[in-house]
């Protein structure tokens, strides 16, 4: 699921900046690590790199059964949810201003739009078939600004081993990640015993 989130993300913001903002530039879903790393990889453009990610502990308390079509009940492990910290760059060699009319664009496209679902993102290649292992109809993202601190920023792009671009950081909220497969199966319970005795027997 992880990954469709992004291509979607990719997909659309693709097509804002070739049709609405009218510039002919490679969105790309890459590892920014790879740049000045040596290896052959064209990173010019905008690029999506996925930084962090982390369980979201609100919904961490869900239902772990559900009826099956037996009449029993299905012990499923609850699915996991997760928010995704995006680094998008604009890596443009030798043209620093266009870098920055790059990254001013990203930021308009999600102050105009920073919901993201199937329905509303006609742009998406991710061929649906219907039986994807994963809900992608019930694909829901919302995507804040995230802003971090100068001692965070050393650390980030310490970390992916770079020179710093002209960059900005999205939280995506939330992306769920669940595998359907029954852990166990048993019979509903209809019926509570008690069979506490009274005290005045002992």
């Amino acid at each position: 699921m992880i990954d469709s989130a992004l291509i979607l993300l990719r997909d659309e913001i693709s097509a804002y900046i070739h049709t609405e903002v009218n510039m002919g530039t490679d969105i790309l879903l890459e590892n920014i690590a790879l740049f000045d790393s040596g290896q052959p990889a064209d990173l010019e453009g905008i690029t999506i790199t996925l930084v962090n990610l982390e369980e979201e502990s609100a919904l961490k308390n869900i239902r772990a059964t559900q009826p099956n079509a037996t009449g029993g009940m299905d012990l499923i492990n609850p699915p996991i949810f997760l928010n995704l910290y995006l680094l998008f760059c604009a890596n443009f060699p030798n043209n620093y201003v266009g870098a920055l009319q790059h990254l001013s664009a990203i930021i308009r496209f999600f102050q105009v739009k920073n919901t993201f679902t199937i329905s509303n993102s006609p742009n998406l290649t991710l061929p649906i078939t219907g039986n994807e292992p994963e809900d992608l109809f019930k694909l829901k993202l919302s995507l804040k600004l995230y802003t971090p601190t100068f001692e965070q920023i050393n650390h980030i792009w310490g970390a992916l081993g770079g020179r710093q671009l002209p960059s900005v950081l999205y939280k995506a909220y939330l992306v769920c990640v669940y595998d359907r497969r029954t852990v166990k199966e048993g019979p509903p319970i209809e019926i509570i015993e008690n069979n506490l005795e009274s005290l005045e027997n002992y």
